[in-house]
């Protein structure tokens, strides 16, 4: 058999093939890594349903800074600031950057034992305030506590380091989550798994003006309420998340309106915003890591919840949850299992009308 013999071109071009060859194969694992350990592969996402928000990629400009298991985001579109809160040991628990991303300071306070939810209330007025729940179970967990913009605590509402139902004087057993309306109203959930499963409104006096304090799947009762927030026609609106609902009330009376369920027949909802047009809930689903968009009811009607829009995010993220920028419309999203805090911007400034 005759063998021909191959030329030193030719045995270098194998060679350098090879080792090209080489190199992708161990650059795509390196990139692999690298991009897993920054975050970067958890970007991914579908858009289902009418497209009304995209990811901006640029958002924050420095990613590295968390450090922790982010837990919640709070927006004061009046000053362009973001907050977000993160558990860990050895991590500040609250990171400020700007809207457009750029990192601004951080809370090294050890007041702060493990927040869950987080809310920026008197964004219009010199003087804003953040209010962050702690379901901690140390000297300082099961309260609410509000703080300056820059992190100095103002005052604590609950019993610092005791868990309990009490009304006079408040106590608290693992809050979930605050909203404070523009009139200075509070609702709070309480508890995330605790003794409680609450829905309190309190005066701006902080005075109990009424309550649902029942554990069970009837009406008005409750298996860890975990997000609260109010529109503009006196609804309050409560992801129940152990029932797997929305309930709804009246924000002057408390009395109970309906409640929605067919939309979270596979997972719970965990978060509950309204959009700045009052046209959409954004409702957050932690296990299947989705971002869903429901139809808002008009005035005097609850009926039956609809999606219309779902953003998909990558198995591993798991969103907990969320605040809006009520001047841009933009989305922000606490994601545990990213470790992460991400910008969804509307498609257009038409896109949410």
């Amino acid at each position: 058999m005759l063998v021909k013999r191959r030329g030193p071109a030719c045995l270098l071009a194998s060679s350098m093939a090879s080792l090209v060859l080489v190199l992708v194969v161990l650059y795509g694992s390196l990139g692999s890594r690298l991009a897993a350990s920054s975050g970067l592969l958890r970007r991914d996402y579908q858009l289902l349903g009418r497209p009304l928000f995209k990811l901006d990629v640029s958002w924050p400009k420095s990613p590295e800074l968390f450090s922790g298991d982010v837990f919640g985001v709070a927006v004061n579109q009046f000053a362009g600031v973001v907050y977000v809160a993160q558990r860990g040991n050895n991590v500040p628990k609250v990171l400020v950057f700007t809207t457009d991303g750029d990192f601004l300071m951080s809370w090294n306070t050890s007041t702060i034992e493990m927040p869950h939810g987080i809310f920026l209330a008197d964004a219009a007025s010199s003087n804003p305030t953040v209010w962050i729940t702690d379901v901690g179970s140390g000297p300082y967990g099961h309260t609410v506590k509000q703080f300056s913009p820059s992190g100095k605590l103002l005052q604590v509402l609950g019993t610092p380091g005791k868990a309990g139902s009490g009304l006079d004087p408040l106590q608290f057993d693992q809050p979930a989550e605050i909203f404070v309306h523009e009139s200075g109203e509070i609702y709070i959930v309480d508890g995330d798994g605790g003794m409680n499963n609450r829905l309190i409104k309190l005066s701006k006096e902080l005075q109990v003006l009424w309550l649902h304090a029942e554990k069970g799947p009837g009406m008005a009762q409750f298996y860890i309420p975990h997000s609260v927030t109010v529109d503009g026609a006196q609804r309050v609106w409560v992801a129940d998340r152990g029932n797997k609902r929305i309930q709804v009330f009246n924000s002057v009376t408390g009395d109970w309106l309906g409640s929605w369920g067919s939309c979270f027949t596979e997972d719970a909802p965990y978060s509950v915003r309204l959009t700045p047009d009052k046209k959409y809930f954004v409702v957050v689903q932690l296990n299947t890591s989705q971002i869903s968009l429901l139809d808002a009811p008009p005035v005097g009607l609850i009926g039956q919840c609809r999606v219309v829009s779902v953003i998909q995010l990558a198995e591993d993220v798991k969103p907990h949850l969320v605040d809006l920028d009520l001047k841009t419309g933009a989305l922000y999203v606490a994601e545990i299992g990213a470790q992460q805090a991400q910008k969804f911007t509307p498609f257009s400034l038409g896109a949410l009308n």
